[in-house]
């Protein structure tokens, strides 16, 4: 078999508010990063704690359904594909970055209705975050 596998699964907590945008043909594309921790005892007994971020990437109606329900803090479950994309900027400089191009998004914590979205700021201040 010669096909290859390009499959990313995290569990984390949006770092920031998605920002949902469109292509010039009007397809919807949301935005977010994603943190998760791991945790470990040292040799020493010492606890540690070590935080990833991911940028990740929703299209079409997926990026719709992010950017209706999710919020900063909120905890979820993201499934997709690894991407690179690389790019010049004005100085001629080049950049690459790699994102999760999600095909599956499960919220784990508690929903956002549109009807408290104004309370989303007092949840998220009542809980504790590593970040």
């Amino acid at each position: 078999m010669s096909r290859g596998l390009n499959k990313v699964m995290i569990i984390g907590r949006l770092g920031r508010d998605p920002e949902m945008r469109y292509t010039p043909s009007g397809r919807p594309v949301t935005t977010f990063s994603v943190a998760t921790s791991r945790s470990w005892n040292t040799a020493d007994g010492e606890r540690r704690t070590e935080t990833e971020w991911f940028n990740v990437v929703a299209w079409s109606s997926l990026a719709e359904i992010c950017n209706q329900y999710l919020v900063k803090g909120q905890q979820v479950y993201i499934e997709g594909r690894l991407q690179t994309r690389q790019w010049e900027d004005d100085q001629g400089k080049r950049h690459s970055s790699v994102e999760i191009v999600a095909n599956e998004m499960i919220i784990l914590g508690p929903r956002r209705s549109d009807s408290n979205a104004e309370d989303k700021d007092e949840t998220i201040e009542e809980e504790e975050f590593p970040f």
